[in-house]
């Protein structure tokens, strides 16, 4: 009977956290943001790419237990899209 008292909030409780889980991965607003910065990216849009990327950091510093590798990768394609647009700034008053 005692062990009854003690499995029965012990499955209790591991439903309401997997249910939890389901619910927060459903809503991956980083990822979304992440790839839509990818397809501005890619088609050319490098100032609204940038502006992505950085709403997507600003989502994943907000979530309580963040992506690290998402995090590092878009901390990377920051970099390199601010020296392509950098590059593109000079190029352009050069000629």
């Amino acid at each position: 009977m005692t062990t009854l008292y003690f499995l029965l909030p012990v499955i209790f409780l591991v439903t309401l956290f997997s249910i939890r889980i389901y619910i927060s991965g459903k809503k991956n607003i980083p990822a979304a943001l992440y790839m839509e910065a990818l397809r501005n990216e890619n088609s050319g849009k490098l100032e609204a790419a940038v502006i992505t990327y950085e709403n997507a950091l600003q989502e994943v510093q907000k979530v309580r237990f963040p992506d690290i590798t998402l995090r590092n990768k878009i901390i990377d394609r920051l970099k390199v899209l601010h020296t392509i647009i950098e590059y593109n700034n000079s190029f352009h008053f050069t000629r």
